[in-house]
Protein backbone atom coordinates (compact mmCIF):
# COMPACT_ATOMS: atom_id res chain seq x y z
CA UNK A 1 0.00 0.00 0.00
CA UNK A 2 1.91 3.28 -1.33
CA UNK A 3 0.78 6.96 -1.17
CA UNK A 4 -2.13 8.79 0.59
CA UNK A 5 -5.55 9.11 0.04
CA UNK A 6 -7.27 12.26 -0.57
CA UNK A 7 -9.32 13.60 2.74
CA UNK A 8 -12.25 14.12 0.01
CA UNK A 9 -12.70 10.36 -0.52
CA UNK A 10 -14.50 9.56 3.19
CA UNK A 11 -13.82 5.76 2.80
CA UNK A 12 -10.74 5.57 1.32
CA UNK A 13 -8.01 6.93 3.54
CA UNK A 14 -6.62 4.93 6.45
CA UNK A 15 -7.00 7.21 9.24
CA UNK A 16 -10.03 9.82 9.76
CA UNK A 17 -8.67 11.87 13.16
CA UNK A 18 -11.95 12.66 13.47
CA UNK A 19 -13.24 9.20 13.93
CA UNK A 20 -13.05 7.78 17.66
CA UNK A 21 -12.55 4.50 16.26
CA UNK A 22 -8.95 3.15 15.24
CA UNK A 23 -8.78 1.07 12.22
CA UNK A 24 -6.47 -1.98 12.94
CA UNK A 25 -2.83 -1.56 11.90
CA UNK A 26 -1.34 -2.96 8.53
CA UNK A 27 2.27 -4.61 8.83
CA UNK A 28 4.81 -2.45 8.60
CA UNK A 29 6.96 -4.35 5.77
CA UNK A 30 3.50 -3.11 3.49
CA UNK A 31 3.71 0.73 4.37
CA UNK A 32 5.55 1.96 1.11
CA UNK A 33 7.13 0.86 -1.76
CA UNK A 34 10.24 2.55 -1.19
CA UNK A 35 11.04 0.92 1.88
CA UNK A 36 14.72 -0.16 2.62
CA UNK A 37 17.00 -1.48 5.15
CA UNK A 38 18.59 1.29 7.31
CA UNK A 39 21.50 0.57 6.32
CA UNK A 40 20.97 1.64 2.69
CA UNK A 41 22.09 5.40 1.80
CA UNK A 42 19.26 7.73 3.37
CA UNK A 43 17.79 11.43 2.73
CA UNK A 44 15.90 13.65 5.06
CA UNK A 45 12.94 16.02 5.12
CA UNK A 46 11.35 17.77 7.89
CA UNK A 47 8.13 19.03 7.69
CA UNK A 48 7.88 21.68 10.03
CA UNK A 49 4.13 23.71 10.68
CA UNK A 50 5.47 26.76 13.01
CA UNK A 51 2.92 26.67 16.06
CA UNK A 52 1.02 23.86 15.17
CA UNK A 53 0.62 23.02 18.61
CA UNK A 54 -1.89 24.15 21.14
CA UNK A 55 -4.79 23.24 23.78
CA UNK A 56 -7.64 21.86 24.13
CA UNK A 57 -10.10 24.60 22.84
CA UNK A 58 -14.12 24.72 24.26
CA UNK A 59 -15.19 26.10 20.79
CA UNK A 60 -13.91 22.46 19.07
CA UNK A 61 -15.27 20.50 21.72
CA UNK A 62 -12.28 19.97 24.02
CA UNK A 63 -10.33 18.87 21.39
CA UNK A 64 -6.97 21.03 19.87
CA UNK A 65 -6.69 22.27 16.10
CA UNK A 66 -4.24 19.14 15.72
CA UNK A 67 -7.06 17.03 16.97
CA UNK A 68 -10.15 18.68 15.05
CA UNK A 69 -8.76 18.80 11.87
CA UNK A 70 -9.17 16.72 9.27
CA UNK A 71 -5.38 15.40 8.22
CA UNK A 72 -5.71 11.81 7.63
CA UNK A 73 -2.22 12.37 5.80
CA UNK A 74 -0.36 12.90 9.08
CA UNK A 75 -2.55 10.05 10.44
CA UNK A 76 -1.51 7.95 7.93
CA UNK A 77 2.64 8.84 8.90
CA UNK A 78 1.87 8.79 12.58
CA UNK A 79 0.79 5.02 12.16
CA UNK A 80 3.12 4.28 9.44
CA UNK A 81 5.94 5.53 11.51
CA UNK A 82 7.38 6.33 15.18
CA UNK A 83 6.03 9.53 17.41
CA UNK A 84 6.59 11.23 20.31
CA UNK A 85 7.05 14.61 21.79
CA UNK A 86 9.78 17.29 22.02
CA UNK A 87 11.03 19.95 24.40
CA UNK A 88 12.19 22.39 22.04
CA UNK A 89 13.08 25.02 24.40
CA UNK A 90 15.88 24.70 26.95
CA UNK A 91 14.86 26.22 30.42
CA UNK A 92 15.62 30.03 30.98
CA UNK A 93 14.90 30.95 27.07
CA UNK A 94 12.34 32.26 25.64
CA UNK A 95 9.85 29.84 23.43
CA UNK A 96 10.93 31.54 20.48
CA UNK A 97 10.70 30.02 16.65
CA UNK A 98 14.67 31.03 16.96
CA UNK A 99 15.11 29.21 19.83
CA UNK A 100 12.83 26.53 18.68
CA UNK A 101 14.00 26.22 15.41
CA UNK A 102 17.94 25.59 15.98
CA UNK A 103 16.80 23.49 18.60
CA UNK A 104 15.05 21.21 16.05
CA UNK A 105 18.50 21.57 13.93
CA UNK A 106 20.46 20.20 16.39
CA UNK A 107 22.05 22.89 17.78
CA UNK A 108 22.91 23.91 21.53
CA UNK A 109 21.26 27.28 22.01
CA UNK A 110 22.88 28.71 25.12
CA UNK A 111 26.35 28.21 22.56
CA UNK A 112 24.96 29.46 19.36
CA UNK A 113 21.96 31.74 20.05
CA UNK A 114 23.00 35.68 19.12
CA UNK A 115 19.40 36.76 18.84
CA UNK A 116 17.09 36.64 15.99
CA UNK A 117 17.96 39.77 14.46
CA UNK A 118 21.25 38.70 13.25
CA UNK A 119 19.71 35.31 11.85
CA UNK A 120 17.34 37.24 9.55
CA UNK A 121 20.43 39.65 8.53
CA UNK A 122 22.20 36.55 7.51
CA UNK A 123 18.66 35.10 4.67
CA UNK A 124 18.62 39.02 3.99
CA UNK A 125 22.45 39.34 3.28
CA UNK A 126 22.86 42.31 5.14
CA UNK A 127 26.69 41.59 6.67
CA UNK A 128 26.99 41.83 10.45
CA UNK A 129 30.32 43.42 11.24
CA UNK A 130 32.42 43.92 14.60
CA UNK A 131 30.82 46.06 16.70
CA UNK A 132 27.33 46.19 15.17
CA UNK A 133 24.12 44.69 16.71
CA UNK A 134 21.59 43.42 14.90
CA UNK A 135 17.87 43.71 15.55
CA UNK A 136 14.16 42.50 14.76
CA UNK A 137 12.39 45.33 14.03
CA UNK A 138 8.65 44.95 13.77
CA UNK A 139 5.98 47.28 11.87
CA UNK A 140 3.62 46.65 14.86
CA UNK A 141 -0.02 48.73 15.39
CA UNK A 142 -0.57 51.08 18.29
CA UNK A 143 -4.21 51.56 19.32
CA UNK A 144 -4.84 54.00 22.42
CA UNK A 145 -1.71 53.53 23.65
CA UNK A 146 -1.69 49.84 23.48
CA UNK A 147 -0.50 46.93 21.31
CA UNK A 148 -2.68 45.67 19.22
CA UNK A 149 -1.00 43.25 17.29
CA UNK A 150 2.73 42.47 16.31
CA UNK A 151 1.74 42.30 12.52
CA UNK A 152 0.41 45.75 11.47
CA UNK A 153 -2.78 43.96 10.44
CA UNK A 154 -0.08 42.13 8.00
CA UNK A 155 0.45 45.09 5.96
CA UNK A 156 1.92 44.19 2.54
CA UNK A 157 5.60 44.24 1.24
CA UNK A 158 5.22 46.81 -0.68
CA UNK A 159 3.67 49.16 1.55
CA UNK A 160 6.47 47.89 4.69
CA UNK A 161 9.36 48.58 2.28
CA UNK A 162 7.85 52.29 1.58
CA UNK A 163 7.61 52.91 5.20
CA UNK A 164 11.35 51.69 6.14
CA UNK A 165 13.08 53.47 3.09
CA UNK A 166 10.97 56.56 5.02
CA UNK A 167 12.35 55.74 8.40
CA UNK A 168 15.46 54.91 7.33
CA UNK A 169 15.88 58.94 5.66
CA UNK A 170 14.62 60.63 8.69
CA UNK A 171 16.04 58.07 11.30
CA UNK A 172 19.19 56.55 9.78
CA UNK A 173 22.35 57.28 10.36
CA UNK A 174 25.77 55.64 10.28
CA UNK A 175 25.25 54.49 13.10
CA UNK A 176 21.81 53.00 12.96
CA UNK A 177 20.51 51.41 9.91
CA UNK A 178 16.73 50.25 9.02
CA UNK A 179 16.95 47.15 6.44
CA UNK A 180 13.53 46.37 4.72
CA UNK A 181 12.61 42.60 4.92
CA UNK A 182 9.09 40.45 4.72
CA UNK A 183 5.57 42.06 5.22
CA UNK A 184 6.35 43.43 9.27
CA UNK A 185 9.10 41.73 9.50
CA UNK A 186 12.19 43.72 9.32
CA UNK A 187 16.24 44.46 10.43
CA UNK A 188 17.33 47.55 12.91
CA UNK A 189 21.35 47.49 12.83
CA UNK A 190 23.17 49.40 15.74
CA UNK A 191 26.65 50.30 15.60
CA UNK A 192 28.50 50.05 18.93
CA UNK A 193 25.70 48.97 21.19
CA UNK A 194 25.11 46.63 23.64
CA UNK A 195 23.18 43.40 23.40
CA UNK A 196 22.52 42.89 26.94
CA UNK A 197 18.95 44.35 27.23
CA UNK A 198 15.37 43.57 28.24
CA UNK A 199 13.27 43.30 24.78
CA UNK A 200 9.70 42.24 24.53
CA UNK A 201 8.44 40.39 21.14
CA UNK A 202 5.60 42.20 20.24
CA UNK A 203 3.40 39.05 19.69
CA UNK A 204 3.77 38.09 23.28
CA UNK A 205 2.11 41.28 25.01
CA UNK A 206 -1.62 41.85 22.33
CA UNK A 207 -3.61 44.58 24.76
CA UNK A 208 -0.79 45.72 26.66
CA UNK A 209 0.11 49.58 27.36
CA UNK A 210 3.28 49.90 24.94
CA UNK A 211 5.20 52.22 27.30
CA UNK A 212 5.02 49.31 29.95
CA UNK A 213 6.98 47.10 27.33
CA UNK A 214 9.69 49.47 26.38
CA UNK A 215 13.04 48.19 26.13
CA UNK A 216 14.99 47.99 29.69
CA UNK A 217 19.03 47.96 30.28
CA UNK A 218 20.25 44.38 31.28
CA UNK A 219 23.51 45.35 32.48
CA UNK A 220 24.44 49.21 33.36
CA UNK A 221 26.62 49.26 29.96
CA UNK A 222 23.45 48.57 28.48
CA UNK A 223 21.69 51.91 29.48
CA UNK A 224 22.76 54.50 26.54
CA UNK A 225 21.76 51.51 24.01
CA UNK A 226 18.14 50.80 25.72
CA UNK A 227 17.43 54.95 25.57
CA UNK A 228 18.71 55.39 22.12
CA UNK A 229 16.22 52.59 20.85
CA UNK A 230 13.71 53.80 23.55
CA UNK A 231 13.93 57.00 21.52
CA UNK A 232 13.69 56.08 18.00
CA UNK A 233 10.47 54.09 18.78
CA UNK A 234 8.91 57.14 19.89
CA UNK A 235 9.63 59.28 16.85
CA UNK A 236 9.34 56.60 14.78
CA UNK A 237 5.57 56.74 16.10
CA UNK A 238 5.43 60.83 15.69
CA UNK A 239 7.06 60.05 11.60
CA UNK A 240 4.06 57.01 10.83
CA UNK A 241 1.10 58.07 12.08
CA UNK A 242 0.00 60.48 9.29
CA UNK A 243 2.32 58.81 6.68
CA UNK A 244 0.10 58.77 3.14
CA UNK A 245 0.55 54.64 3.47
CA UNK A 246 -1.11 55.06 7.02
CA UNK A 247 -3.61 57.42 6.09
CA UNK A 248 -4.74 55.04 3.01
CA UNK A 249 -4.43 52.04 5.39
CA UNK A 250 -6.93 54.01 7.71
CA UNK A 251 -9.08 54.66 5.27
CA UNK A 252 -9.59 51.15 3.91
CA UNK A 253 -10.57 50.44 7.57
CA UNK A 254 -6.81 48.68 7.91
CA UNK A 255 -4.83 48.94 10.92
CA UNK A 256 -2.09 51.25 10.69
CA UNK A 257 1.97 50.55 10.81
CA UNK A 258 2.45 53.20 13.03
CA UNK A 259 5.63 52.27 15.42
CA UNK A 260 8.56 50.34 15.09
CA UNK A 261 9.39 47.60 17.96
CA UNK A 262 12.95 46.51 17.84
CA UNK A 263 13.85 43.43 20.18
CA UNK A 264 16.07 40.16 19.97
CA UNK A 265 18.96 41.72 19.95
CA UNK A 266 22.39 40.21 19.26
CA UNK A 267 26.04 40.20 17.37
CA UNK A 268 27.12 37.87 14.64
CA UNK A 269 26.99 34.21 15.52
CA UNK A 270 29.29 31.56 15.25
CA UNK A 271 27.76 28.07 14.00
CA UNK A 272 29.06 24.85 12.88
CA UNK A 273 27.23 23.71 9.53
CA UNK A 274 25.17 20.78 9.76
CA UNK A 275 27.41 19.04 7.18
CA UNK A 276 29.89 20.02 9.65
CA UNK A 277 27.79 18.13 12.12
CA UNK A 278 26.19 15.65 11.00
CA UNK A 279 27.83 14.49 7.70
CA UNK A 280 24.78 15.53 5.09
CA UNK A 281 26.92 15.96 1.73
CA UNK A 282 24.50 18.68 1.06
CA UNK A 283 21.31 19.84 2.38
CA UNK A 284 18.36 22.70 1.62
CA UNK A 285 15.94 25.49 3.95
CA UNK A 286 12.90 26.72 2.28
CA UNK A 287 10.56 29.16 4.06
CA UNK A 288 9.00 32.87 3.85
CA UNK A 289 10.15 33.94 6.44
CA UNK A 290 13.65 35.78 7.08
CA UNK A 291 14.30 34.01 10.59
CA UNK A 292 14.09 30.58 9.49
CA UNK A 293 16.21 31.00 6.05
CA UNK A 294 18.69 32.56 7.94
CA UNK A 295 19.40 30.06 10.25
CA UNK A 296 19.89 28.07 6.81
CA UNK A 297 22.32 29.88 5.81
CA UNK A 298 24.26 29.53 9.39
CA UNK A 299 23.58 25.95 9.04
CA UNK A 300 25.26 25.57 5.78
CA UNK A 301 21.63 24.91 3.61
CA UNK A 302 20.65 26.17 0.41
CA UNK A 303 17.68 28.44 0.14
CA UNK A 304 15.65 27.76 -1.83
CA UNK A 305 13.29 30.57 -3.40
CA UNK A 306 9.74 29.71 -4.13
CA UNK A 307 7.67 32.14 -5.52
CA UNK A 308 4.11 33.54 -3.70
CA UNK A 309 5.21 32.59 -0.35
CA UNK A 310 3.71 34.55 2.48
CA UNK A 311 3.87 33.25 5.77
CA UNK A 312 0.07 33.15 5.83
CA UNK A 313 -2.26 31.28 5.40
CA UNK A 314 -2.42 32.26 1.75
CA UNK A 315 0.74 31.12 0.98
CA UNK A 316 1.90 28.84 -1.92
CA UNK A 317 1.63 25.24 -0.65
CA UNK A 318 2.23 24.20 -3.04
CA UNK A 319 4.97 25.70 -4.73
CA UNK A 320 6.41 24.46 -1.40
CA UNK A 321 5.62 21.23 -1.65
CA UNK A 322 7.04 20.85 -5.61
CA UNK A 323 10.92 22.98 -4.79
CA UNK A 324 10.79 20.37 -1.80
CA UNK A 325 10.53 17.26 -3.66
CA UNK A 326 12.70 18.62 -6.44
CA UNK A 327 15.72 19.64 -3.81
CA UNK A 328 15.52 15.83 -2.54
CA UNK A 329 16.42 15.06 -5.97
CA UNK A 330 19.76 16.89 -5.58
CA UNK A 331 20.14 16.75 -1.33
CA UNK A 332 20.49 14.63 1.45
CA UNK A 333 18.54 16.97 4.01
CA UNK A 334 15.87 19.18 3.52
CA UNK A 335 14.03 21.77 5.90
CA UNK A 336 10.51 22.84 4.86
CA UNK A 337 8.80 25.53 7.06
CA UNK A 338 5.32 26.88 7.27
CA UNK A 339 4.54 29.63 9.14
CA UNK A 340 0.65 29.84 8.74
CA UNK A 341 -1.07 28.17 11.74
CA UNK A 342 1.49 30.35 14.00
CA UNK A 343 -0.03 33.37 12.38
CA UNK A 344 -3.15 31.95 13.29
CA UNK A 345 -2.42 31.14 16.72
CA UNK A 346 -0.97 34.90 17.21
CA UNK A 347 -4.25 36.29 15.50
CA UNK A 348 -6.47 33.72 18.11
CA UNK A 349 -8.13 32.45 15.18
CA UNK A 350 -9.25 29.13 15.91
CA UNK A 351 -11.39 27.93 12.87
CA UNK A 352 -8.75 29.88 10.42
CA UNK A 353 -5.89 27.67 12.46
CA UNK A 354 -7.51 24.39 11.91
CA UNK A 355 -7.81 25.39 7.93
CA UNK A 356 -4.47 26.10 8.38
CA UNK A 357 -3.42 22.08 9.48
CA UNK A 358 -5.53 21.10 7.08
CA UNK A 359 -3.91 22.82 4.04
CA UNK A 360 -0.79 21.76 5.21
CA UNK A 361 -1.90 18.07 4.74
CA UNK A 362 -3.67 18.05 2.23
CA UNK A 363 -1.08 20.36 0.30
CA UNK A 364 2.31 19.75 1.64
CA UNK A 365 2.41 16.27 2.95
CA UNK A 366 0.23 14.41 0.79
CA UNK A 367 1.83 15.71 -2.66
CA UNK A 368 5.21 14.89 -1.29
CA UNK A 369 4.63 11.54 0.39
CA UNK A 370 2.73 11.17 -3.28
CA UNK A 371 5.97 11.60 -4.37
CA UNK A 372 8.05 9.83 -2.44
CA UNK A 373 6.34 6.71 -2.62
CA UNK A 374 7.54 6.15 -5.95
CA UNK A 375 11.37 6.73 -5.57
CA UNK A 376 13.67 4.25 -5.41
CA UNK A 377 15.77 6.06 -2.90
CA UNK A 378 14.57 6.07 0.71
CA UNK A 379 13.49 9.38 1.95
CA UNK A 380 12.74 9.47 6.05
CA UNK A 381 10.03 12.39 6.79
CA UNK A 382 9.58 13.78 10.08
CA UNK A 383 6.52 16.28 10.90
CA UNK A 384 6.27 17.90 13.54
CA UNK A 385 5.82 21.89 15.21
CA UNK A 386 8.40 24.33 16.35
CA UNK A 387 6.46 25.14 19.58
CA UNK A 388 2.80 25.58 20.66
CA UNK A 389 0.76 28.96 19.47
CA UNK A 390 -2.03 28.46 21.81
CA UNK A 391 -5.19 30.52 20.02
CA UNK A 392 -6.12 31.34 23.61
CA UNK A 393 -2.87 32.70 24.58
CA UNK A 394 -1.91 34.60 21.31
CA UNK A 395 1.52 33.75 21.89
CA UNK A 396 4.29 31.03 21.98
CA UNK A 397 4.55 28.41 25.18
CA UNK A 398 7.17 26.08 25.79
CA UNK A 399 5.67 22.93 26.03
CA UNK A 400 6.67 19.91 24.54
CA UNK A 401 5.74 19.29 20.77
CA UNK A 402 4.65 16.27 19.15
CA UNK A 403 6.46 14.72 16.42
CA UNK A 404 6.78 11.72 13.87
CA UNK A 405 9.16 10.10 11.69
CA UNK A 406 8.22 7.80 9.06
CA UNK A 407 10.95 5.88 8.05
CA UNK A 408 10.98 3.44 5.12
CA UNK A 409 11.01 -0.35 6.32
CA UNK A 410 11.13 0.66 9.96
CA UNK A 411 8.41 -1.29 12.55
CA UNK A 412 5.95 1.54 13.35
CA UNK A 413 4.82 2.52 17.10
CA UNK A 414 1.14 2.12 18.52
CA UNK A 415 0.52 5.72 17.71
CA UNK A 416 -2.23 6.04 15.32
CA UNK A 417 -3.25 9.43 14.74
CA UNK A 418 -1.14 12.46 14.77
CA UNK A 419 -1.72 15.34 17.92
CA UNK A 420 -0.38 16.44 21.14
CA UNK A 421 -1.95 13.48 23.51
CA UNK A 422 -1.57 10.63 21.15
CA UNK A 423 2.31 11.29 20.87
CA UNK A 424 2.93 10.97 24.26
CA UNK A 425 2.36 7.19 23.68
CA UNK A 426 4.79 6.97 21.10
CA UNK A 427 8.15 4.68 21.13
CA UNK A 428 10.47 7.65 21.32
CA UNK A 429 8.44 8.71 24.58
CA UNK A 430 10.12 12.70 25.64
CA UNK A 431 13.51 14.09 23.86
CA UNK A 432 15.56 17.06 24.61
CA UNK A 433 16.84 19.23 21.97
CA UNK A 434 18.92 17.55 19.79
CA UNK A 435 18.20 14.35 20.15
CA UNK A 436 15.16 14.55 17.76
CA UNK A 437 17.49 14.87 15.24
CA UNK A 438 19.72 12.20 16.41
CA UNK A 439 16.57 10.07 16.47
CA UNK A 440 16.27 11.31 12.77
CA UNK A 441 19.23 10.36 11.68
CA UNK A 442 19.13 7.15 13.57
Amino acid sequence: MSGFFNANEGAAHLFDSRSKSRMKRIPYFCLSKNSKSNTEEMKYIIILGDGMADEPIEALGGKTPLQAAHKPNMDYLAAAGRCGMLHTVPPGFHPGSEIANLSVMGYDVSKVFEGRGSLEAASMGVPIENGEMAMRCNLICIENGKIKNHSAGHISDAEAHELIAFLQQELGSEELRFFPGVSYRHLLKLRGASKHLHCTPPHDVPGQDFEAMLIRPATPEATATARRLNEVILRSQELLEKHPVNLQRAARGQDKANSIWPWSPGYKPEMKTLIDTYGFRSGAVISAVDLIRGIGVYAGLEVIPVEGITGLYNTNYEGKAKAAIKALRSHDFVYLHVEASDEAGHEGDVALKVKTIEYLDQRIVRPIWEALSTWDEAVTIALLPDHPTPCSLRTHTSQPVPFLIYRPGQEPDDVSVYDEFSCREGYYSLLQGKEFIEALLN
